[in-house]
């Protein structure tokens, strides 16, 4: 069952619908919509799919997903109502390409004005390269850190998002172990 719910997840991440039972003899390798009944059939019994009051499927532990509710002021005050807008897939928003993806814990201060802060986690992208600009993971001459990639005069260097802390330049080496993608904050 394992293989057809991995087929369905990424027919569903590509189209953002679950297919028809047509689609699915295609997708699946079938012949005939019977076999693929059956397939559906176990898929709705393991609790992976289930059908809608129209009959149409609708995926259950194939995606992470979210409501996406509507808008809220962060300035003034307004009326607010609940309504369901759209679905987020929590996996696609945070993760991308799972196997390039890591989470690191924030310790200190030197990022705050941007929005870090100690205790976050960090989802960062694996990659050797990166933007000026970007907020990376970084090992500067031998210590690991998280700040905004800079140049200036072709020399590549680290600030922080913090005006309590200095611009870091290397004295030996500048690598970057990855790109922040996501901050994550809990309130307990």
């Amino acid at each position: 069952m394992e293989h057809y719910r991995d087929l369905l997840k990424t027919f569903y991440k590509n189209h953002k619908r679950m297919p028809g039972y047509s689609e699915m003899c295609t997708l699946f390798g079938f012949a005939s919509k019977n076999a693929v009944a059956k397939v559906v059939q176990k898929l709705v019994d393991a609790g992976m799919v289930e059908r809608d009051n129209q009959g149409r499927l609708v995926p259950l532990a194939l995606e992470s997903e979210v409501p996406l509710l509507g808008y809220i002021e962060a300035g003034f005050p307004s009326p607010a109502e609940e309504m369901s807008l759209d679905h987020i897939a929590i996996d696609d928003l945070l993760l991308g390409k799972k196997e390039n993806m890591y989470l690191l814990r924030v310790k200190g201060l030197s990022m705050i004005d941007a929005g870090i802060h100690e205790g976050d986690l960090l989802l960062v992208e694996k990659t050797s390269t990166a933007r000026v600009g970007d907020i990376v993971a970084a090992n500067l001459d031998g210590e690991w850190t998280v700040k905004y990639l800079r140049e200036k005069k072709g020399k590549r260097y680290l600030e922080a998002a913090n005006e309590d802390y200095d611009d870091l330049w290397p004295e030996q080496s500048l690598e970057i172990g990855g790109v922040v993608r996501s901050v994550i904050r809990t309130y307990s």
